[in-house]
């Protein structure tokens, strides 16, 4: 990756401020400080799902363009350290959330990790699209279902 300004903006989004650098399940760490960011931005206590789809909504295009550089970069397709799609996939879970608490942030961790690992369809086929497209939209589509499944168990008063 190059030394400028451009560069370091670049790893920085992509990785997630280096989340994506762990040594051990680095999209497990990108869904961790997705909910630890979160916590930063957003009060805990004023949580809402249109807070998340929000802050979803303005990482897409940014991450697009970090994770396809950032590959570019590396010469590979996905690599492990760009997490900026966990992120995002995780923000769009827990916009499903019907209440915000600890189970229901842990629920959404799981759900995500879930679909994330899991990649039923389309998650997979979002996964072939081409550059950054790829590398986000399959995790956009893996925050979507596993908001829905949280969205579901919410109504049903399960956490």
């Amino acid at each position: 990756m190059r030394s400028s300004s451009a560069g370091r903006l670049t790893v920085a989004v992509a990785t997630c401020l280096g989340a994506g650098f762990s040594p051990v399940a680095p999209g497990t760490a990108g869904s961790l400080a997705a909910i630890v960011l979160a916590a930063v931005v957003l009060r805990p206590g004023q949580w809402s799902p249109f807070y998340f789809a929000a802050l979803a909504a303005a990482g897409v295009l940014p991450g697009i363009w970090a994770a396809k550089s950032f590959a570019e970069s590396r010469r590979e397709k996905d690599p492990p350290p760009v997490v900026i799609d966990e992120v995002i996939g995780q923000w769009i879970t827990l916009a499903g959330a019907t209440v915000y608490n600890w189970k229901s942030v842990a629920g959404a961790f799981l759900l995500f990790r879930l679909f994330d690992i899991w990649k039923p369809y389309p998650v997979r086929q979002a996964e072939k699209l081409p550059h950054g497209f790829g590398i986000v939209l399959d995790d956009v589509l893996a925050g979507v279902f596993a908001g829905l499944v949280l969205w579901a168990l919410g109504c049903f008063n399960l956490y």
